[in-house]
């Protein structure tokens, strides 16, 4: 028998006492941290304080744009002293999705991802159907009769459109009905700001290098950056050559932590990119992906036998060589 929201509101405070000191610990990207933000909300003289702890470093140029903009306060685990806190939260994860949760023994679980059997609290409602963890927070918080300040609601909102991929990807009638009541109550230009801060300065230097030296094969943009700051910027650039009319691939790659990455965007209308990326570089790295996109990484250190990595240009030219074998032969 299902539990309605109001059933599972009451269990969720019923973990809590006003004496508590409580930790929400997250792995910090739009989803999560708009959940953590409806958390600390729903726990408002509930309990005694509540902090939000990432597990990991924010350097996605919109995430950070999201926690400045919005006003969210971060502790990262590293600074988290456990023995502080009476009681232990995880939202849109799961403890075994990475070593450093498991310090926590969690009261609350609260996710979106499948289930994992080994995790267990007093309280968990995860719900894999849904496409974000903040429509599960946007129901509480409505079965809590709490209305939303202006920024929880722009947070939530940009969590949903971003985790379903603006209803692209995986959603259910839960996260349009949050959708659209958290629509009336947000921002939409300042979720529209942090959508669009995706480039930092420094990742500048890397759009002109692109400009020039890239080669077009066949309605194909291939670029090999070298050595990059963040991953994300091969990501950007493969995403802005899809922009170009008449271009129906984008190969942008680049090597990080020792580490060729890269990256594959399409028409979506052809040739899988997944089982391209797959079968260009899954026998020597890991590969995978969807039908419009998908990536490949491999450690350096597994290609001196096979390649110059010190050569760019030879580098890039055994890229597009592979690539183009396995397009071809599609």
């Amino acid at each position: 028998m299902a539990i309605s929201v109001q059933e599972k509101l009451k269990r969720f405070y019923s973990q809590f006492t006003g004496d508590d000191q409580v930790l929400i610990t997250i792995n910090a990207d739009p989803d999560a941290i708009a959940c953590a933000m409806a958390i600390k909300r729903l726990l408002w003289r509930k309990a005694a304080s509540v902090t939000i702890s990432n597990i990991n470093v924010i350097k996605r140029p919109d995430n950070l744009a999201m926690v400045e903009l919005l006003g969210v306060t971060l502790v990262h685990v590293d600074q988290v002293k456990k023995e502080a806190f009476t009681k232990f939260v995880i939202v849109d994860s799961q403890p075994g999705h990475h070593e450093k949760f498991q310090r926590f023994a969690y009261n609350v679980i609260i996710d979106h991802h499948p289930m994992t059997s080994a995790d267990m609290a007093p309280f968990i409602d995860i719900k894999p159907k849904y496409g974000a963890a903040a429509t599960l927070l946007t129901e509480y918080l409505k079965a809590a009769k709490i209305k939303p300040s202006m920024k929880l609601s722009t947070a939530l909102f940009y969590a949903i459109k971003t985790d379903t991929c603006n209803f692209e990807g995986k959603s259910a009638a839960e996260d349009v009905r949050a959708f659209q009541f958290l629509f009336l109550r947000a921002n939409i230009q300042l979720a529209r700001k942090i959508e669009q801060s995706e480039v930092t300065i420094e990742f500048l230097k890397y759009f002109r290098m692109a400009l020039e030296e890239k080669r077009i094969r066949r309605k194909r943009i291939f670029v090999h950056l070298g050595p990059v700051v963040n991953p994300d910027v091969c990501v950007l650039i493969a995403d802005f050559f899809m922009k170009v009319n008449g271009i129906r691939w984008s190969i942008v790659s680049g090597v990080y932590n020792k580490t060729l990455v890269v990256i594959f965007r399409n028409d979506g209308l052809r040739i899988d990119a997944g089982k391209v990326a797959i079968g260009s570089f899954g026998k020597i790295g890991s590969a995978g992906g969807h039908k419009n996109m998908a990536r490949a990484e491999i450690p350096v250190t597994d290609l001196k036998d096979i390649v110059d990595v010190k050569s760019p240009q030879t580098l890039s030219d055994w890229i597009i060589a592979r690539v183009e074998k396995r397009a071809e032969s599609k």
